[in-house]
């Protein structure tokens, strides 16, 4: 049966740091770097084979990706990156810390745009300093200025639809490594999660969820994969 890994990037520095991270490009932290490792290590000791990958541009799922794979011995599996596996787009909160902005605006008004599923944040001003209009991976892309966990959802699956589904029918077993959010936009869509329930859901960094498919990718079972 078609078997498809969802793994979120190790701790990134800005996670350690509590700020508000989305597009904009940080690295993982030590703490990071063992997580990918342990996450390879975890599928390598399961016999957990994958065939194909998928990750996003941006550095920390890129290479959590290299280190889960070095730790399987699989470097040479061919990877394919893709923006539409970035995660959601925070606009003007980018780079801000999490505490002080609910200081500044109000626990229900943060609340509202980190959790709810179609409010995005404020959009990112023109001049910030964590504008990405110029950054060469988006070249002819338009970098949005916020979005929505319903605008990254809205991005998400027209990529699963047209590369990876096609993949798992073809009978690759599918690694994707990605982020929270472009990860619970996978999650709702193949566990029919309500757009409710999926605001909610955490998905832990550096622990592989396996799904079990049917041949029409419907999903069988859904699993941390764990040292027990």
């Amino acid at each position: 049966m078609p078997q498809l890994i969802l793994i979120r990037h190790g701790q990134s520095q800005w996670n350690l740091e509590n700020r508000f991270t989305g597009w904009w490009d940080v690295d993982v932290t030590e703490k990071g770097i063992a997580e990918a490792r342990d996450a390879g290590k975890l599928m390598k000791e399961k016999n957990i084979v994958p065939t194909l990958c998928f990750t996003s541009l941006q550095t920390r799922a890129i290479k959590t990706l290299n280190l889960a794979l070095e730790e399987m011995g699989q470097l040479w599996l061919s990877v394919e990156k893709d923006y539409r596996l970035n995660e959601r787009h925070y606009g003007g909160l980018t780079g801000l810390n999490k505490q002080e902005t609910r200081d500044k605006h109000g626990d229900e008004q943060v609340h509202i745009w980190r959790r709810s599923f179609d409010v995005p944040p404020p959009p990112m001003e023109d001049d910030s300093a964590y504008q990405m209009s110029d950054d060469p991976r988006y070249a002819g892309i338009e970098v949005p200025k916020s979005e929505s966990l319903k605008n990254t959802i809205e991005r998400v699956l027209p990529y699963w639809e047209s590369r990876i589904a096609p993949a798992l029918k073809s009978r690759e077993t599918v690694l994707i490594s990605a982020h929270g959010n472009s990860l619970r936009a996978l999650v709702k869509h193949l566990s029919n999660i309500s757009d409710d329930d999926i605001t909610g859901l955490e998905i832990p960094t550096g622990q592989p969820i396996i799904y079990d498919l049917d041949d029409d990718l419907n999903a069988l079972n859904r699993y941390y994969l764990s040292e027990k």
